[in-house]
């Protein structure tokens, strides 16, 4: 669980990454989803940049009209990796490149 922590603090502002990515990052390739069920079980006041995480094909896991979903697209918003219409900009923002 600390690798997955350690990869996840390593993704820089401004910067998306992938579950999967994640998991070979923390040396558990092929682990995306248990990646995601980790990052699911952080506590709300989490420092970690869970934001930064999001689906091999650029966009955000939760349903789009949900808290969460919400939540981590105003986190995106905010370090201009995603617009207000919800459009994450995955080519320009994918780490590590």
């Amino acid at each position: 669980m600390r690798q997955i922590y350690a990869a996840v603090h390593g993704v820089p502002e401004g910067r998306l990454c992938s579950y999967g990515k994640i998991a070979e990052l923390a040396g558990q390739p092929g682990r995306a989803r248990y990646v995601g069920r980790i990052l699911s079980q952080l506590p709300s006041n989490t420092q970690l940049p869970w934001f930064r995480i999001v689906n091999s094909q650029g966009k955000i896991s939760f349903p789009a009209q949900s808290e969460n979903y919400q939540r981590q697209l105003s986190h995106l918003i905010n370090e201009s990796s995603a617009d207000e219409s919800g459009k994450l900009f995955w080519r320009q923002c994918r780490w590590p490149d």
